[in-house]
């Protein structure tokens, strides 16, 4: 049917394919919640390996959904808005999910350590090294804003410290006391807070591509504020915002189900109980690793900075608040302490990103850099 005359057609945020992933997405977590018992372990072999796979597919499905509305979002925003509004809804949902796990029945004194250690090796080793040697191969050296990578490498130099290392120095058993834990919280969040309130605020332009005014990270309307911005695209930002949050939240939840499955599975072959974790961590940041490797090709290496970098400062900045302030109401330990080996791993990780986002451009050789420091991990996965 046509628009009456002198009319347009309204325009559409919300194409087919953004409805049969979100389908597809909830129509796997309703599976998964009538199944019940049935995936209870131990599951056939077959069985479990037809499940994972499905399951996986369902996820790596529903996160090129997720990208699109980010992209999309990016494009209408313009960073560090865009790229914030995917970092802050699957960071906001996996602490959610971290502070569940601890509210329910059983001990997970360590569930915040190693999960958060994970997303660490994964972010600043795996997906930035995937990002700088495929943009590097494609580019050749990459330019990126100087100062706002900077300002992210020195917040996570301090909240890892903070929530890995500082334990282990002063803390009961790797664990801090109530006063510790107290001051740390407050710490944390009063930094994270302002380090959100300089970067969507004065700060906001060092957290813009540098030499790339017409890529997709850039505002639509070219000097227009923010406010402006929301109030003329008012009906499209809640739309796609709406639809990204439904279609990350079957993600996250199915990949946290997935963890059961895995370490079943997992225990079967002999691997080691740790790898779980890494495994689900990689699947519930994969929207994120796909919207930034997406970046590198085009070029958009601040945009790789915003969402990478962005994400761990979110999720060490709410994430160990979070289970600190669990540990006191309920009196649960929470252990933060860091191996020696990991402990080592993460200077080495912050030595090279520092190193990495300190030089005039970045290329595809820093990019081999991370992924050999990521394999390192592995062997200490393994080890």
């Amino acid at each position: 049917m046509s628009s009456p005359a002198g009319t347009s057609p309204a325009p559409r945020f919300v194409a087919r394919s953004d409805i049969a992933r979100l389908v597809l997405g909830w129509g796997a977590v309703v599976a998964l919640l009538l199944a019940g018992d049935l995936l209870a372990p131990p599951v056939p072999s077959p069985t479990l390996a037809i499940v994972l796979a499905a399951i996986v597919a369902v996820v790596v499905i529903a996160s090129f959904g997720v990208v699109r509305q980010a992209e999309a979002l990016a494009h209408r925003l313009g960073d560090p808005y865009g790229t914030l509004v995917l970092t802050l809804s699957i960071v906001l949902i996996e602490v959610i999910l971290i502070a569940a796990v601890m509210l329910g029945p059983g001990v997970h004194s360590t569930i915040a350590r190693d999960s958060v250690m994970a997303v660490s090796m994964i972010i600043l080793n795996l997906v930035i090294g995937l990002c700088l040697l495929a943009g590097g191969l494609r580019h050749g050296g990459l330019r990126y804003n100087r100062t706002g990578a900077s300002s992210y490498l020195a917040v996570l130099v301090v909240l890892i410290a903070l929530a890995f290392a500082l334990p282990a120095a002063i803390g009961d058993d790797g664990s801090y006391t109530t006063v510790q834990a107290i001051g740390v919280t407050v710490l944390t969040v009063a930094l994270y807070a302002f380090f959100l309130y300089r970067q969507t605020g004065a700060q906001a332009g060092d957290f813009r591509e540098v030499d790339a005014p017409g890529s997709a990270a850039q505002p639509a309307e070219a000097g227009a504020s923010i406010g402006e911005i929301v109030r003329e695209h008012r009906r499209e930002l809640i739309t796609r915002l709406i639809v990204l949050v439904l279609t990350v939240i079957p993600i996250v939840l199915i990949s946290h189900d997935l963890a059961t499955l895995l370490d079943d599975g997992l225990g079967r072959l002999g691997a080691p109980t740790a790898l779980a974790g890494v495994l689900i961590a990689a699947i519930v940041f994969l929207p994120e690793s796909l919207t930034a490797v997406r970046a590198a090709l085009a070029g958009e290496m601040q945009r790789v900075s915003n969402l990478c970098h962005g994400a761990l400062v979110s999720t060490v900045g709410l994430t160990i608040p979070a289970v600190l302030l669990i540990g006191l109401a309920t009196g649960q330990t929470v252990l933060l302490a860091e191996t020696p080996a990991n402990l080592l791993l993460l200077a080495v990780t912050l030595v090279l990103s520092v190193a990495t986002f300190t030089s005039r451009r970045v290329t595809a050789l820093h990019g081999a850099v991370h992924l050999a420091t990521f394999a390192v991990y592995g062997i200490i996965v393994f080890s």
